[in-house]
């Protein structure tokens, strides 16, 4: 399936409902997500620099995008990737990110307002629109559908406030972001405040409000369009492997020994290419 056709397959999953979109981290992954029933996968920039052996946001462009083209390879899904704060502080940073981001064969990307500098780690409005709004042009010059998603990351850096992510994801929609995105949220009246100032636009939650889990359909009923998974699959699959060694390490073989069977995992590995 080529890339815009998965492109063209991506977008319309905005356009009515809501999906849940699991990112995966390495080829292995893509294909158990596929398996399980996946309509689309995104990256995850943790679980990318987690297989590396790195902390969280010590990986490049060049290596975020060959995580994706691994992915795309690894099945016929639709693929975002999370591009971080778009590889640069400029708005024509953001944009040769979209336009190398499209080359790699990605049916869109998360671009956030982050600066990386703990000091002052949101960009200042005016700035944050003006690098969105160059992703978008950039996006529009693609000729094939992109989705794009802004970001909004008060909530993930220490500046709870809800009134001014709001100000940023209107001014995001309104610069021609395709998808919406505040990670963090505290509860469900925060999502229903984000959801009601973006629309029509479609929204991106992570999982749940931090209030707390609520079913898919809780969401769903909130008028959230599309629910991903960050790193906490990633994270999941680590720590329960560090489970595992230490019982190991430790002398008790029987907790391996009463894991899954590897015959689903096989099956799930049998996929394009094989």
């Amino acid at each position: 399936m080529s890339p815009a056709e998965r492109a063209v397959r991506f977008a319309a999953l905005h356009e009515g409902g809501c999906f849940a979109l699991p990112n995966a981290w390495d080829a292995g992954s893509a294909r158990i997500l596929a398996h399980a029933g996946a309509v689309a996968i995104a990256t995850t920039s943790a679980g990318i620099a987690w297989q590396l052996g790195r902390r969280d946001y010590a990986v490049s462009l060049a290596e975020s995008l060959e995580n994706a083209r691994v992915l795309i390879a690894a099945t016929t899904l639709p693929v975002s990737a999370d591009l971080e704060d778009g590889f640069g502080p400029a708005p024509e940073d953001c944009a040769a990110t979209i336009r190398a981001a499209a080359d790699a064969g990605l049916a869109g990307c998360t671009i956030e307002d982050t600066t990386r500098n703990p000091a002052a780690p949101i960009h200042d409005f005016d700035h944050a629109v003006a690098r969105i709004r160059a992703a978008v042009q950039a996006a529009r010059g693609l000729g094939r559908p992109f989705v794009l998603t802004a970001r909004a990351e008060n909530f993930l850096n220490g500046r709870p406030d809800l009134d001014d992510t709001v100000r940023r994801l209107v001014a995001f929609a309104e610069a021609g972001a395709d998808c919406l995105y505040a990670p963090a949220l505290p509860d469900m009246e925060a999502i229903r405040k984000v959801v009601a100032a973006v629309a029509p636009k479609p929204v991106n939650v992570l999982i749940a409000p931090r209030s707390g889990p609520v079913p898919l359909a809780t969401l769903a009923e909130a008028g959230v369009r599309r629910v991903s998974a960050g790193g906490l699959l990633a994270r999941a699959a680590y720590a329960h492997t560090l489970d595992l060694a230490r019982a190991m390490l430790a002398g008790d073989l029987a907790r391996l020994n009463a894991g899954p069977a590897g015959t689903e995992v096989s099956a799930a590995m049998r996929g394009q290419g094989d």
